[in-house]
């Protein structure tokens, strides 16, 4: 391209005012995509791309590496350059390299089309290439015409013995809907059907998991059992005062831990009452492991119309100036010595950071960044606030004082919980310390966006733990048998 000025440069400056007035009737929108900016080399708002933007974009340097570095700092894994040939792939991948020496990092960067190689075949290819780094692709588009004369719907093929999964195919479930039997569709992925009652105005949710059809729930094992974690309860709640018009789950309390089997479903109920008065209903949720089983109730709450009123918002500057930063590695080992295994999903710590009680009576608060790993990040859209991802924001606990002590706590019972959007894959989190196992919860997406706030979270050892977790133990009742017979005019035994 012929041009007599040096871009990024202090040449530009001569054609200031005529690229100004060339670009002034451009009249920029909000993006619904994030949108990285490689002038600041952080997430701008698309509504402010105005002229006085494209002639700094044009004045000052180009802040590629930094931007690319921001990118994989915020949980994006995969690079695609949409072009005719790759120009930029190269460069992406060094900053990759570089960031990985500092960082545990997986990213991969993919071209488009290539110089002489511009048809379908070359564009399929790459699409494979960002299949095989996990990007998710609808194949159906492609394969759509070629299938249009299938009789029956395409299968996956078995997979290898070395991949360590099944290698049969599974039977399909049956071919009744949830329409067909008299059902509506509850479209979560831990709630199959829902069903208003005839005689209230109620509605009853049911539903079915196992670690076969939600494999990621394995890695939430506390002493040995895998436990369906409280964050998936209160998932299941939201969802369900979200279906009658309920945007606050008032409260919610955890009363027996739901084990999940090794094999076999476990089946689910979730009760909701009908409105009283003031719109708030009570809920109640109850678990079998098979229809031969007595139903176990788990979790009871409130949930009522409207929102919260949302916490203040997380601060501008991330993390926080004055918050002294806390070491992450090794978190996680440490509490599988303590009975924690967690694993998969729910390994999504990645940096925190903590800042002391203030003289203003301010509570001490944690702030931690979350993310989802790249296998699972393709399921946090399915639900309202992924349950791996919340569980993980509360791990931070872990890292203050007095937590190896009491032995670990998990949730037992959350208050005011409202969401605010839904599909995040990485969190920043707030956590203000309110009181031994009392914390209050804020959480915004990476671009700082507010997702879910929780007026309060109560925390406690879980069930088995050693005695001093939960304070002093009650002396126990033992019965010992007397060794002579009692009478009236002799002293009674010692028991």
């Amino acid at each position: 391209i012929p041009v007599d000025y040096a871009s990024h440069g202090p040449q530009v400056e001569a054609i200031r005012d005529e690229l100004l007035t060339a670009l002034a009737e451009i009249a920029p929108r909000q993006a619904t995509v994030p949108f990285f900016s490689t002038v600041t080399a952080e997430p701008v708002d698309t509504g402010g791309l105005d002229a006085a933007y494209w002639y700094t974009n044009l004045r000052e340097t180009v802040r590629f590496e930094d931007t690319t570095r921001a990118l994989l700092a915020a949980g994006h894994g995969l690079f695609v350059e949409v072009s005719a040939h790759p120009v930029l792939t190269t460069a992406i991948e060094d900053s990759i390299q570089a960031a990985a020496e500092d960082a545990d990092i997986e990213a991969a960067a993919v071209g488009t089309l290539r110089k002489d190689e511009n048809g379908p075949l070359r564009f399929l290819t790459s699409l494979a290439e960002a299949h095989a780094h996990g990007a998710r692709v609808d194949w159906t588009a492609h394969a759509a015409p070629a299938a249009a004369g299938a009789t029956g719907p395409a299968v996956p093929l078995p997979t290898y013995a070395f991949q360590r999964r099944r290698y049969w195919l599974d039977a399909p479930a049956g071919t009744a809907s949830a329409a067909g039997l008299g059902l509506s569709n509850a479209e979560h992925p831990l709630l199959g059907a829902l069903v208003a009652l005839a005689d209230a105005d109620g509605v009853l949710f049911t539903g079915q998991i196992s670690l076969r059809a939600q494999p990621w729930l394995a890695g939430h094992a506390v002493r040995g059992d895998v436990l369906l974690p409280g964050t998936a309860l209160l998932e299941l709640a939201v969802q369900a005062g979200d279906q009658v018009g309920c945007g606050t789950v008032e409260e919610l309390t955890l009363e027996a831990p739901l084990v999940l089997p090794e094999r076999g479903d476990v089946q689910l109920q979730l009760v909701v009452d009908e409105p009283g008065a003031d719109g708030r209903r009570a809920l109640r949720l109850y678990a079998r492991p098979d229809a031969t089983a007595p139903w176990t109730r788990h979790a009871e709450g409130i949930v009522a119309p409207g929102a919260e009123a949302p916490a203040p918002g997380l601060p501008a500057a991330w993390p926080p100036a004055d918050a002294e930063p806390l070491p992450v590695d090794g978190l996680y080992e440490q509490l599988a010595a303590r009975g924690f295994a967690y694993d998969g999903a729910f390994r999504g710590l990645r940096g925190a950071w903590h800042r002391a009680a203030r003289p203003d009576g301010e509570p001490a608060e944690l702030y931690a960044e979350v993310a989802l790993p790249e296998t699972a990040r393709a399921d946090a859209e399915h639900y309202g606030l992924h349950p791996a991802l919340l569980d993980a924001a509360l791990h931070p606990l872990a890292l203050v004082d007095g937590s190896e002590a009491d032995g670990g706590r998990l949730p037992f019972s959350w208050s005011g919980v409202s969401l605010h959007a839904v599909g995040a894959a990485a969190l920043r989190v707030r956590l203000r310390l309110l009181g031994t196992g009392q914390v209050a919860v804020t959480v915004a997406d990476a671009a700082g966006e507010l997702v879910a706030d929780i007026h309060g979270l109560a925390l406690r050892p879980p069930a088995g733990a050693p005695a001093d977790a939960a304070g002093p133990a009650l002396r126990p009742v033992v019965w010992r048998p007397l060794t002579a017979p009692l009478t009236a005019t002799g002293p009674a035994p010692d028991v």
